[in-house]
């Protein structure tokens, strides 16, 4: 054979790569509304840059007639790019191929290429799309699982680990996604379950659809393990893309800083009125985180899951920021189980990978009740306590109207050692509200007053006036500055300037142990 003829040959080879499963479970797939793996990847970097790694490995098992069905690569696609000129690390599942299976071959390909990402401080993207673990190779697929679930362990909080589903993942093929950063699933298309409805089924006698029980709307509204939702596989891409735009490549690099064109000095001075005076009144918090930070950058987190409290990314005078806030317009922004683990998770993320905190709050305490008590509140609770506190990064506050009780503590107060607080003319913080704290202070006053409800409402002004008003924490230094709404871009920027450098060091330990 000439060199000629070996040319020949990697070409050969290569065509027959880009077929995958064969031309029939292509076109299968694309009958679906599904990419091939391929197709996913071509769409998701920039033009020309994947760099493919162990394309021609294949499965070593003869069972169930799996020694008929050895194809080069197996059922997985790893290699290394870029996604607008910066490096990232990829693994597509490749559904034609023994419907994507994890196989111990997958395991050794993708678990090579997230050693790599760690070893270059490089995200970690993976595109899923399988049926779950290999059946035919029993224990070897099962090991397979945990040499992966080991490495996105070791890699959490080194590299982002980005999870994109493209179909279906059930069975143990749910905990890598899990272990990782964010998941992103694609609506129709992408499920995620421990055990499908067949099991569930068989067990239990329940019944329930796949879309109920594992869809894209389910796990973004109800179990919060999806933080973003697509339309489609497009969408689902696009989504990476404006993801990792906001992430550093590791947690030694600084996220990217653009130039920005907003004027780091505007003010708005619709933010003047954004606030209602009457407590009982809503307002949407997002207004205000949109009208602060950089024009159109504000990307929500977890948008459909606990949504009496906002979480995102955006940026300050080209500054990647993590923001986190309650919601008055949705139960008046109360901190419940489901909120409290939300912010805790990302504040954790943010403080992990050196992108720096900014708090609004207007939250009137934790939400009572049996069902939440009952469900762990108490330890729920402390998570944003622990997560705040343990965070090192540059951390801002701005108190919008109500911080009391618990969640005014919990909410990066001054003294778990956040870094500057500013609060609105429009702030009230103190234990409870006034209403409820003149019914406890003064029970006995109101029983025996001759006209009741003009002694409450005396006692009311004076309590906001002694305790709730903004200049009281601030006299005390529990707030370091009471500012006009639109001034708080103009502030938060300059402050950004002093703290940019901030430096911090904990106690030496282990890790601790952050409540569950």
């Amino acid at each position: 054979m000439d060199r000629r003829d070996l040319n020949e040959e990697l070409r050969r080879r290569r065509q027959e790569l880009y077929q995958g499963g064969g031309p029939q479970a292509l076109e299968r797939q694309h009958a679906k509304g599904k990419l091939s793996a391929r197709e996913r990847i071509e769409r998701l970097v920039d033009p020309g840059s994947f760099d493919e790694v162990d394309p021609y490995i294949t499965h070593r098992h003869s069972d169930f007639g799996l020694d008929e069905r050895r194809i080069p690569g197996d059922a997985v696609v790893v290699g290394f790019g870029r996604i607008d000129g910066r490096p990232v690390a990829l693994a597509a599942q490749d559904f034609t191929v023994i419907g994507g299976s994890f196989s111990e071959a997958q395991a050794q390909k993708v678990c090579k290429v997230l050693d790599l990402a760690c070893g270059s401080g490089t995200p970690f993207v993976s595109l899923n799309d399988s049926v779950g673990a290999r059946i035919q190779e029993g224990v070897w697929s099962l090991a397979g699982y945990s040499e992966l679930f080991w490495r996105n362990t070791q890699a959490s909080g080194v590299i982002p680990q980005i999870s994109v589903m493209l179909g279906p993942c059930a069975g143990g093929s749910v905990y890598s996604p899990g272990l990782t950063d964010f998941i992103i699933m694609t609506e129709g298309i992408s499920h995620m379950f421990i055990t499908g409805p067949e099991v569930i089924r068989t067990v239990t006698g329940e019944e329930v659809d796949f879309e109920t029980l594992g869809g894209a709307q389910a796990h973004a509204a109800v179990s919060g393990v999806a933080h973003f939702v697509a339309g489609d596989e497009d969408e689902a891409l696009a989504i990476t893309r404006r993801l990792l735009s906001y992430l550093p490549a590791n947690n030694a690099a600084p996220p990217a800083r653009l130039a920005s064109q907003d004027d780091p000095h505007r003010a708005d001075a619709a933010l003047d009125n954004l606030v209602p005076l009457d407590d009982s009144q809503s307002y949407d918090i997002r207004e205000a985180i949109t009208r602060i930070f950089d024009t159109g950058s504000f990307f929500e987190v977890h948008a459909r899951f606990a949504p009496n409290a906002v979480v995102g990314f955006a940026r300050l005078h080209g500054e990647v920021m993590g923001v986190v806030a309650n919601q008055p317009a949705w139960l008046a922004g109360v901190l419940d189980i489901d909120a409290s683990d939300k912010i805790a998770r990302f504040v954790r993320f943010c403080d992990a990978f050196n992108i720096p905190l900014v708090t609004f709050v207007d939250c009137p305490g934790f939400m009572p009740g049996t069902v939440q008590e009952h469900g762990g509140i108490i330890r729920h609770g402390a998570k944003i306590v622990y997560a705040y506190s343990e965070a090192t990064v540059p951390k801002l506050c701005v108190v919008t109207r109500k911080a009391y009780g618990g969640a005014y503590i919990v909410m990066s107060s001054k003294y778990i050692r956040t870094d500057l607080v500013y609060a609105w003319p429009t702030a009230e913080i103190a234990v409870l509200g006034a209403e409820g704290a003149v019914g406890i202070l003064h029970r006995r006053q109101l029983a025996e007053a001759e006209e009741p409800d003009q002694l409450r409402e005396e006692f009311i002004a004076e309590f906001r006036d002694k305790f709730g008003s903004p200049y009281a924490a601030a006299a005390s230094g529990h707030v370091d500055d009471v500012i006009l709404p639109s001034e708080t871009r103009a502030r938060l920027v300059a402050a950004m300037d002093f703290l940019r450098d901030k430096q911090a060091s904990s106690l030496p330990k282990k890790h601790g142990s952050i409540p569950l």
